[in-house]
């Protein structure tokens, strides 16, 4: 069974030259298509943003980077508790320093590959898959903008865009095998 509970407090927050230090990802999924068209990762991909405590704001899933944990385990367990996601992490999209507070804010790709129905802050915080445009639109910090146009370059790049084509490829098969079975 998983908990439904979210980490609380700040006790074990981590910090470097007096700035929270924050981890995060940019949960994506690729839609569903009959070939993605992986020329256009704009169009072959979606984002998932999830709404603020407050319930003002979209963003990607972050949140404070813990003593007893690695970067990416932070990053995880935000989407986790977050977004309600789990997936694959494809690469460190960089760090950005946030104007307004004193975070530095370390962030991921992740492609989900679980999409659960209950998480730990779902009463708090709603969940929506939306287009790289509409990303742009709704993330109101221009750090997390600039973390979509890695994800972008990342995704764009040929190795990606080879193992992606190999695993669409596999995907298809196995789909079509289950297919020719019932």
């Amino acid at each position: 069974m998983v908990s439904l509970v979210s980490r609380r407090g700040r006790t074990l927050q981590r910090y470097n030259s007096g700035c929270r230090l924050v981890a995060g990802c940019i949960p994506y999924r690729f839609k569903k298509m009959d070939k993605p068209s992986l020329g256009d990762i704009d169009q072959a991909i979606e984002v998932m943003v999830v709404s603020s405590q407050k319930g003002r704001e979209l963003m990607f899933p972050k949140g404070g980077w813990e003593l007893d944990e690695s970067m990416q385990a932070a990053a995880s367990r935000e989407a986790f508790e977050e977004a309600g996601v789990r997936g694959k992490f494809e690469g460190k999209l960089g760090k950005w320093p946030s104007k307004e507070q004193d975070k530095i804010h370390h962030m991921f790709a992740m492609r989900v590959t679980e999409v659960l129905p209950q998480w730990p802050e779902m009463n708090t915080r709603e969940r929506k898959w939306v287009s790289v445009a509409e990303a742009r639109e709704v993330c109101k910090h221009a750090w997390m903008r600039e973390a979509l146009d890695k994800l972008r370059e990342l995704l764009s790049t040929s190795s990606w865009q080879d193992n992606c084509s190999a695993q669409h490829a596999l995907t298809t098969l196995t789909e079509n095998s289950i297919l020719s079975c019932t």
